[in-house]
């Protein structure tokens, strides 16, 4: 629908106070209002009127509210996509001069929480300010904070907050069980650049209690009563991507948690798979397929998908493989780097004992990536910018004694050797899997052979060099 069929005119003149303000208020105040992420205000007439033009094309061209997740597959319960009525009364009002119209019309402000859009029964905050230079990549900073856990608590909420939003990119914050190792030799309120890889393992009882993202807002893990455990004696730490602005600056970042009011009937994890620790994406590869697996080892229900991936990252695709051997996709949609958007199930999946869960990504390591730091090289896995990730943040309501820890093993292509100079490992890596779990014996002529004529005989050809790939097919 072009912009001019957007704009037919209405029974009545599109006004900011009667038509505009409602729909800012329920799908854009969030973000676009002082101290927040968005970089303009829209509380008010004053406020939004200059931008009327821009929300236009914003709104017409779906680059506002942001939303990536492809409608042919699972609904979402948090949807941010307008609707084509609020499409339409926002064009008609930029088409008509952007009036204000009468004051009587108006709705009654939001009344917002201290900055907070939950109101938390305990915060947590960086002790010391984080001092940041004012040009440079700046690597991810991990900040070990003494939490002061007196008792087991459930928390049904969180929000992390920035100290400073124009520094801060993302971030995440990880509960640290007592008895963990993990950063157990760091000075409290220091940053350390060593430590990323071992909170996303989840061996030792770590847990995502908390991120913030430019426009994820707070996290609810009550799910049909589920909660989120936290173990007396438990530590914080703060994992924080930082951006340079151009001058020095500070940040002393925080997060707040609404505890539940009553017990839990089931328990919130959050956890990081499936992860492709053993990616490759070759130099100027401008589609490089990557493909991660788990199987779940406990009955779990998934609720929740916030794919991962760095600035080479095109798009997610997140698929289920039952144990039946039914397959269904429940996530897909484009990657943005600027926009890492978690979305929550409408209606929970239910994963047997068995399921495998597939995480399918595609890079572009091409010159024509504009984001790209380097497309003359080959790309490995790794926690900085310039590396790569293809993982999930998957919220599961489990059984209340389920950890993590006993939830997933990774399988199938997860479980390949990285083979230089080869993008993957790939669907063809995942078709070997799927059918060794579900046809029996795997042979050569009725399994194997037509995957390598559909995915590898292209390249492995007597007549071409194959000296540096995997020969043993």
């Amino acid at each position: 629908m072009g912009m001019a069929a957007l704009s037919a005119p209405n029974s009545s003149p599109v006004t900011f106070n009667k038509d505009v303000l409602p729909v800012l208020q329920k799908n854009c105040q969030g973000c676009h209002r002082p101290g927040e992420v968005a970089p303009m205000s829209l509380l008010t007439y004053a406020d939004a009127r200059p931008w009327a033009k821009a929300m236009k094309v914003a709104v017409v061209t779906q680059k506002m509210p942001p939303w990536f997740a492809d409608p042919k597959y699972t609904h979402f319960a948090n949807d941010r996509r307008l609707s084509a009525a609020d499409v339409n009364t926002l064009v008609s009002w930029a088409d008509n001069g952007a009036p204000e119209g009468d004051a009587k019309d108006k709705p009654a402000p939001i009344k917002f929480n201290d900055g907070w859009n939950i109101k938390p029964d305990m915060i947590i905050e960086m002790p010391q300010d984080i001092q940041l230079p004012a040009k440079g990549t700046v690597n991810y900073k991990n900040i070990l904070v003494k939490a002061h856990f007196t008792e087991d608590v459930w928390v049904e909420a969180a929000e992390m907050r920035p100290g400073n939003p124009a520094v801060v990119h993302h971030m995440r914050g990880i509960v640290r069980g007592p008895g963990s190792h993990w950063m157990e030799n760091a000075v409290p309120g220091l940053a350390y650049e060593a430590g990323a890889e071992e909170m996303n393992t989840n061996e030792q009882g770590e847990d995502l209690l908390g991120k913030f993202n430019p426009g994820l807002g707070a996290q609810s893990f009550n799910v049909g009563g589920s909660a989120k455990f936290v173990r007396k004696g438990s530590d914080f730490v703060f994992n924080i991507h930082y951006t340079a602005i151009g001058k020095p600056a500070t940040d002393r970042s925080k997060i707040g948690l609404v505890f539940a009011k009553h017990p839990p009937t089931s328990r919130y994890i959050t956890a990081n798979v499936p992860t492709a620790y053993n990616l490759v994406i070759p130099a100027g590869d401008s589609n490089a397929e990557v493909v991660a697996e788990v199987t779940v080892q406990n009955e779990a229900k998934l609720v929740y998908v916030q794919p991962h991936m760095h600035l080479r990252g095109k798009d997610y695709e997140l698929r289920l493989i039952y144990p039946t051997g039914e397959s269904e996709t429940v996530f897909k949609g484009k990657w943005d780097f600027n926009w890492q958007l978690g979305y929550d199930l409408a209606k929970p999946i239910l994963l047997p004992k068995g399921t495998r869960i597939v995480g399918i990504s595609h890079f572009d390591n091409s010159a024509n990536n504009p984001f790209n730091p380097d497309p003359k090289k080959e790309i490995l896995w790794g926690p900085q910018n310039w590396d790569e990730m293809s993982a999930a943040f998957l919220g599961l309501v489990v059984d209340e004694k389920t950890t993590a820890q006993k939830l997933f093993v990774r399988s199938g292509p997860s479980l390949l050797k990285p083979v230089p100079g080869h993008a993957g490992p790939t669907l063809a890596a995942l078709d070997l899997a799927t059918a060794a779990t579900t046809q029996g014996p795997v042979t050569f002529t009725k399994d194997v052979a037509p995957i390598l004529q559909r995915s590898c005989q292209n390249c492995h050809r007597p007549e071409l060099d194959c000296s540096d790939a995997v020969v043993d097919l």
